[in-house]
């Protein structure tokens, strides 16, 4: 990420852009890699911008990439709501 955020041309992307991006990889889950997954996105986004909102859902443990470069979108709402109700998990 620090190779990113070092890049003058970067520029954040708005919550609207992070979110479709992320609907976007849950609607079509392990069937993109990078490249694909943004040329398949509804509205065009800049490529330094789109590297940027992976990153930052790969960092929350929302995406995963496997071996062949396909990105999966690993977020379980129902499990988090779960492990939240333990006595020994802090939120």
């Amino acid at each position: 990420m620090a190779q990113i955020l070092e890049n003058p041309f970067v520029r954040s992307p708005t919550l609207e852009t992070v979110l479709m991006v992320e609907r976007t990889i849950e609607e079509h889950s392990g069937e993109y890699n990078r490249t694909e997954l943004w040329k398949n996105l509804p509205r065009k986004v800049m490529w330094q911008t789109f590297l940027v909102i992976l990153d930052y859902l790969g960092s929350i443990n929302k995406i995963a990439v496997d071996r062949k470069g396909k990105i999966a979108y690993i977020w379980n709402p129902a499990l988090a709501k779960k492990l939240a109700k333990r006595k020994e998990v802090n939120i």
